[in-house]
């Protein structure tokens, strides 16, 4: 299998379906595991391929280091989802091969998936929820990945939009 740090192998709709895959497995297997996040089980607005991967998904020039994957949460008025929800999965043999930086219990490119909840409404529109937050730049966790990329995975219908970096400035009332 090919070990480099970065991986120029382009990214494409068979990648973003492994990886909504299994990050539905990971968030199925946090929310048995952990009852008293139940509240926020039916609250997804988005799933995202961020970060450098999102950015070689984007250019085809960044390269592939590891895969990124978040899932956004409409905030429960019951309480805050937990902040530091982290965790890694392996997306196993693919054309990617592997980071030999990483543990060698890896078989192919990590995929850290992280957890957020944000301000808006469970029904909202996941393209201009994500905007509004990424374009705020209220956290440490929006301005980071305000800085690359970010590629929707979830909902399937929307699986491959690019929803930042933005091609004009959001303004109020505005669609980007």
């Amino acid at each position: 299998m090919n070990e480099t740090e970065y991986s120029m192998e382009k990214i494409d709709k068979v990648d973003l379906d492994r990886l909504a895959s299994l990050a539905e497995r990971n968030r199925n297997a946090f929310f048995a595991r952990r009852e008293r996040w139940w509240i926020y089980q039916d609250r997804i607005v988005a799933a995202a391929l961020c970060q450098g991967a999102a950015l070689h998904f984007v250019d085809g020039k960044s390269g592939v280091k590891d895969f990124d994957v978040w899932t956004f949460y409409a905030t429960h008025p019951a309480g805050p989802f937990p902040a530091r929800m982290v965790s890694h999965e392996d997306f196993g043999e693919s054309k990617f091969g592997g980071n030999p930086n990483d543990a060698p219990n890896y078989r192919g490119r990590r995929i850290d998936l992280i957890g957020r909840a944000i301000n808006c409404d469970v029904s909202a529109d996941p393209i201009q929820s994500l905007r509004m937050y990424l374009s705020e730049r209220r956290t440490r966790s929006a301005r980071e990945l305000a800085r690359k990329a970010v590629v929707l995975i979830e909902p399937k219908d929307l699986r491959g939009t690019v929803i930042w970096p933005l091609s004009e400035p959001l303004s109020s009332g505005t669609t980007a």
